[in-house]
């Protein structure tokens, strides 16, 4: 929180197939990087949604969880849940790492949310992999 500001914290979950490869790489190179990542394997993802707002004076909400429960939905949810990732029309040409997914949320939510509203988002592929990230301008 900053200020009369408040983060408001949203948990969404979805399935989704993927493996591991970059373009730029031999199929031999892929899999001495990624390893057992390199083949076609799943994860229950989930995706925190951290978004920051001034409470309203008269509901005292900050943020109207409704609304970004349906623009997540719709932006990515929709997109993303039971799908092979790489697959997926807004992920076409990202390498499907958590960092890789995390910058590719963002830059799916961020117009959706308003401007200046989003400010984290996280990624957790396993319960020892969890991915941050704030936008390009911090």
């Amino acid at each position: 929180m900053t200020g009369n500001r408040v983060d408001v914290t949203r948990v969404y979950h979805f399935s989704a197939a993927h493996r591991l490869e970059s373009p730029a790489l031999s199929p031999e190179a892929n899999a001495t990087l990624y390893g057992l990542c390199h083949r076609p394997h799943g994860h229950n993802y989930y995706v925190e949604v951290t978004v920051t707002g001034a409470p309203d004076p008269l509901t005292g909400m900050a943020v109207d969880l409704g609304r970004l429960d349906t623009v997540v939905r719709r932006s990515l949810l929709d997109q993303v849940d039971h799908r092979v990732l790489e697959e997926a029309l807004p992920l076409r040409g990202v390498v499907t790492t958590g960092e890789g997914l995390a910058r590719a949320f963002w830059r799916l939510l961020a117009p959706a949310v308003g401007p200046g509203a989003l400010t984290r988002i996280a990624v957790v592929e396993t319960a020892k992999n969890r991915f941050e990230y704030r936008g390009e301008d911090r």
